[in-house]
């Protein structure tokens, strides 16, 4: 049990060694495992005895016994313990990361940013059309031809920042056609190019060996960074877009930039505090759990009533977990490290898989579960 008037540390519950996981662990990896539950994948590989390899947890291969299964949680415990990748769910690679397809046009784009994509240059990469729009559409949730033509917008936009002409601009961006332009500019920007001082913000991908992630940010300051899988995603964006009366393009900027190599480095266990920039966007209240949540050091864990009285709001203890729940900028705000009075760990946008990976991997310890 959890005292909840100071910082807590507990017994470990994830280790690398399988002998070292309780029953109960075991049969909820197992299950994973059976539903192909993306949730866990990143979180846990299986060493298949059968067959000496070890996959992740989306691996549509057929499912072996739970007595001839064997549970890690990272590659290299799994490669120790003498198994080898799978070569069909390729643990190896970063969950739901992109296609080497999707790799390669993504560097085409930002090669030639200006760039007009037609059916006739996926020929002559030897790429089928609809195999381009069935891959960004799984990715990024829009075609490569929507994709492409936001940024060549985003190229746009940037001429006129820098006081260039309408004109200039749009043969700057690659378009043709004034019309065309303008029409695109309009649809997405939701304004006309001549005098456009809207703000525009830039969304970026990056992969991480829990799953891919979404940043989004302006040239001064990162405003969401969620993990793709967490549920409502879509209408976060949209909730950002309409507190700012932003345009969201892709992109990259240097905060962008930034706040991905400062998250490789915390995944890779070199870095405990971030940097980045941060503009965070919320009513008064919930600024100032989320201010007190960048209080708590990296390691350790509060409940949502030490949030509370750390406020000053005791009794506000459920509006404390819904401003939690409201937190779009996760892990550099870290709402990971709030967990309940009785020490179990409770709600996370991403999942509660994420949520154990995350503190055990700041080094938090958690209540062993009985088998």
């Amino acid at each position: 049990m959890i005292a909840d008037s100071q910082p807590t540390s507990q017994k470990t519950l994830h280790q690398d060694c399988d002998q070292q996981l309780s029953l109960r662990t075991k049969r909820e990896y197992y299950r994973a495992l059976i539903e192909r539950d993306v949730g866990y994948d990143g979180i846990v590989y299986f060493g298949i005895k059968t067959t000496g390899i070890f996959c992740r947890s989306v691996c549509t291969a057929r499912k072996p016994k739970f007595e001839n299964c064997e549970f890690f949680n990272s590659t290299r415990a799994a490669l120790l313990a003498g198994y080898r990748p799978c070569k069909r769910c390729q643990p190896m690679s970063f969950p739901n990361g992109p296609s080497p397809l999707v790799k390669q046009l993504i560097t085409a784009v930002e090669t030639q940013p200006d760039r007009r994509w037609t059916d006739r240059d996926f020929v002559e990469l030897g790429i089928d059309s609809s195999t381009v729009r069935r891959h960004f559409k799984q990715r990024f949730g829009m075609t490569f031809v929507a994709y492409a033509r936001a940024r060549r917008i985003g190229v746009a936009v940037q001429q006129l920042r820098q006081g260039r002409g309408v004109l200039s601009a749009q043969l700057e961006a690659g378009f043709e056609s004034g019309s065309g332009f303008r029409d695109a500019f309009a649809k997405i920007l939701g304004a006309a190019p001549k005098g456009f001082q809207g703000l525009v913000f830039k969304s970026h991908w990056i992969d991480t060996r829990l799953g891919p992630m979404i940043a989004i940010a302006s040239d001064e300051a990162l405003h969401l960074l969620e993990f793709t899988c967490r549920r409502g995603l879509e209408r976060g964006v949209e909730r950002l877009k309409g507190r700012t009366k932003a345009a969201i393009v892709p992109g990259t900027n240097p905060i962008l930039e930034s706040i991905e190599r400062e998250l490789n480095e915390y995944f890779c266990g070199a870095r405990r505090n971030f940097e980045t920039p941060l503009m965070p966007m919320g009513t008064e209240f919930q600024l100032r759990v989320w201010n007190e949540l960048g209080r708590i050091p990296s390691g350790e864990v509060r409940t949502y009533s030490q949030q509370a009285l750390a406020i000053g709001a005791p009794s506000a203890v459920r509006a404390v977990a819904r401003a939690n729940g409201a937190n779009q900028l996760a892990i550099v705000i870290p709402c990971h490290r709030v967990i309940g009075a009785d020490g179990e760990l409770t709600g996370y946008g991403g999942g509660l898989a994420i949520k154990k990976w995350l503190l055990e991997h700041e080094g938090v310890t958690l209540i062993k579960q009985s088998d």
